[in-house]
């Protein structure tokens, strides 16, 4: 086999039909788009459109309240920190804060409003936290295994000062 034999394998390279060259190509003339309308047009935008009847969208009714201004905090369950320190990720001698738990990968967004701590798991050493709220069994397992949970002020926003 030489250079100049090589080919791909059949079938691996697709040839695009090419539209609007003629009547025998069979996609001439209209090039498969039918006649008129939206549809037959560049940059048809109809997502939802349900022929002149009312979209499903605004039948539904909608229901319930949206606070806009709700904040989301991530959940860290104790036994996820039991398991970062005895990988090193944490270090149980320092407060264990929120940007320690971001840094060691506990926290994956730093778009929320801060960490609260859950108590799924065993904490098998005393830990000190400093985080934005905890769990009632939370703060009694932290406690039991000889460590503390400092619960942080809620942080304002920039808007509600100004």
């Amino acid at each position: 086999m030489n250079l100049n034999e090589l080919r791909d394998n059949a079938g691996a390279r697709y040839r695009k039909k090419r539209l609007g060259r003629g009547i025998g190509s069979g996609k001439g003339k209209t090039s498969g788009k039918g006649h008129k309308g939206q549809k037959a047009r560049s940059g048809v935008s109809i997502n939802g459109f349900e022929g002149g009847q009312l979209p499903i969208y605004r039948r539904m009714p909608k229901r319930g309240f949206v606070n806009i201004f709700r904040k989301e905090y991530a959940a860290v369950n104790i036994g996820a920190v039991s398991k970062a320190l005895e990988a090193g990720k944490l270090s149980a001698s320092a407060p264990v804060t929120e940007e320690a738990l971001y840094q060691a990968g506990l926290v994956g967004s730093r778009k929320v409003a801060g960490v609260r701590l859950l108590a799924k798991g065993e904490l098998s050493q005393g830990v000190n936290f400093e985080v934005s709220g905890a769990s009632a069994a939370a703060v009694a397992a932290v406690e039991k295994a000889g460590g503390s949970v400092k619960v942080l002020a809620v942080k304002k926003d920039a808007q509600a000062e100004a």
